[in-house]
């Protein structure tokens, strides 16, 4: 059995393009900073995933199944962690240039993704379901993290982009509240999803 690249590539797009806590962080990012503003941010989110790539294909999944008390844990955590953010974004309000206000940069992109339950449930699913056990460790983890990292650079700078443009539109008006609610309530919704139909 090989690796199935299409539809890898198929599924990488689907989850890297559908809302979920990292998409929401750029899309706030975007909507409050700009577009150039938030560039290293969107580095950081996008190389952040490999951090978890990497150790997933060497073995780190066995470790889990040894240690799986600790693993869950860490899975609310970070859950935790995520619906915090998500409390932020519903209370940011939108406009590029306020005083003081500074984009995140690209070490705060770079945690997003070890800490995103939806972002390790994808690439386990990337590599049970679309690598052969006959496929060297190397090549395998090699090409999940390229699949991917290819989706990142499309659409984090398209979610990015929409965020300035939304803020374009609404920032300032009736409809900008409910507007972050509502991404609050998709990002904790992404993860409560994640985190009860059976993902890491």
């Amino acid at each position: 059995m090989s690796i199935t690249i299409l539809p890898l590539a198929i599924f990488a797009a689907s989850q890297v393009g559908t809302p979920g806590p990292a998409n929401m962080a750029l899309l706030a990012t975007g909507a409050r900073f700009g577009f150039r503003a938030a560039l290293p941010f969107v580095a950081g989110v996008a190389l952040g995933k490999q951090l978890i790539i990497w150790p997933i294909g060497f073995g780190l999944m066995e470790l889990a199944e040894a240690a799986p008390a600790v693993f869950a844990a860490l899975k609310y955590i970070s859950a935790m962690y995520i619906i915090w953010l998500a409390w932020k974004v519903a209370n940011l309000r939108l406009g590029q240039g306020n005083a003081g206000a500074m984009a995140p940069g690209f070490m705060a992109g770079l945690i997003v993704h070890p800490l995103n339950p939806k972002a390790w449930a994808m690439i386990v699913g990337s590599f049970t379901a679309f690598v052969g056990p006959d496929i060297p460790t190397l090549t395998a983890t090699a090409t999940v993290a390229a699949v991917l990292l290819a989706c990142q650079l499309v659409m984090h700078p398209l979610w990015t982009l929409g965020g300035q443009a939304i803020a374009s539109t609404v920032a300032g008006t009736r409809a900008e509240p409910y507007l972050m609610w509502s991404l609050a309530a998709l990002t904790v919704a992404s993860v409560l999803f994640v985190l009860f139909a059976g993902g890491a």
